[in-house]
């Protein structure tokens, strides 16, 4: 069998197709596997370049052909697709892979372990059940509002209106709507619990680990944004500095400029939206906090006095991420900013 020193990979849940390719360029190979042939194809083959596009299962896949002796390499999809010539074929995919494995300047994903993945499915199913809460709350009452049942703003106030589902001596409710609204009084407290029950564990496990512990001395990171970072970042040293960090995660400005003329817009929203909206929502509780209170710092409030409360939020969540990035490579925790070296990053 010829030597393919590079091979693109195209997944799929049964039948994945590869295009191999020479040191030149031309294709040696191009063909269609089914799931079972995969690693043993990979098996017969001298060490190769692997190029895989990085979406559901490509760790996985990594994983078990680097085992094997191949060097493999994770690309974001958003740098696959401008190697695609024309129209949207697996074949067309996977000569694509192989071709943007091989640049010099191409940008890989980090392979995650089976542990940090493990990591990572905890907080999706967290966030996947706080989504599902949040719609049986707003089903719970947009559904007495029509029977003008209504109460105040925040999660706190809807054990009252379950006691108002449940109480069967209130004749405002219709039998047919009281059976309808007790199942959803259910969903949400079967949701609540189990919610309650992922974030004693991730709070248990921030407890245990170093890095978590130390990442949770920073104002606004706390036990989930800690958890969160540790799950999805799992190589901070892979940015250059916390600048390459921040602009990872989308909190940098959209940079649309020609001709030597800079044109900036708002942030570019990149990386992981979740981690990003952490630590939007964590710099708008230190945000809230320093309102008004004479022991926040002078250069925050400054700040606020003369910028909109959401943008300043965005800067100091900028200013976050570079925390985190340097305490997760130099170590140490974090002790705070003299109010001139303050002014001068954010």
């Amino acid at each position: 069998m010829k030597h393919i020193p590079t091979i693109g990979l195209d997944l799929a849940k049964q039948v994945f197709q590869i295009h191999g390719a020479d040191v030149e360029g031309p294709p040696i190979v191009s063909r269609k596997l089914r799931r079972a042939e995969v690693l043993r194809f990979f098996e017969k083959q001298p060490t190769c370049l692997v190029g895989i596009e990085a979406c559901g299962g490509a760790h996985y896949w990594a994983r078990e052909i680097a085992a094997l002796g191949h060097e493999v390499r994770l690309i974001p999809p958003a740098y696959v697709k401008p190697f695609v010539k024309r129209g949207k074929t697996d074949a067309a995919d996977a000569e694509a892979i192989s071709e943007a494995v091989t640049r010099k300047t191409m940008r890989f994903v980090q392979i995650k372990s089976a542990q940090q993945r493990a990591a990572a499915m905890v907080l999706k199913t967290r966030g996947l059940l706080v989504r599902q809460q949040t719609q049986a709350i707003n089903a719970l009452r947009a559904h007495l509002s029509e029977l003008g049942i209504v109460a105040g703003i925040g999660t706190a106030k809807i054990a009252g209106l379950i006691e108002i589902v449940r109480d069967e001596t209130d004749a405002r409710l219709p039998k047919a709507a009281r059976l309808a609204l007790s199942a959803l009084a259910d969903q949400i407290e079967a949701l609540k619990e189990q919610v309650d029950k992922i974030e004693r564990e991730i709070i248990a496990e921030a407890k245990r680990d170093e890095d978590m512990r130390r990442l949770a001395t920073i104002p606004g990171v706390g036990a989930i944004t800690a958890a969160t970072i540790k799950a999805l970042v799992s190589d901070p040293g892979g940015f250059k500095s916390g600048r390459h960090f921040a602009a990872w995660l989308g909190l940098t400005p959209k940079s649309h400029s020609s001709g030597g003329k800079e044109r900036l817009g708002g942030i570019s929203k990149m990386g992981n939206p979740e981690l990003r909206s952490l630590l939007v929502l964590g710099a708008t509780t230190v945000l809230r906090y320093a309102r008004g209170n004479d022991k926040a710092p002078k250069w925050l409030a400054a700040l606020l006095a003369r910028r909109p409360f959401k943008v300043v939020a965005v800067a100091l969540a900028n200013k976050m991420a570079r925390i985190i990035w340097a305490l997760l490579n130099k170590g140490g925790t974090y002790r705070g900013l003299t109010e001139a070296s303050s002014v001068a990053s954010t």
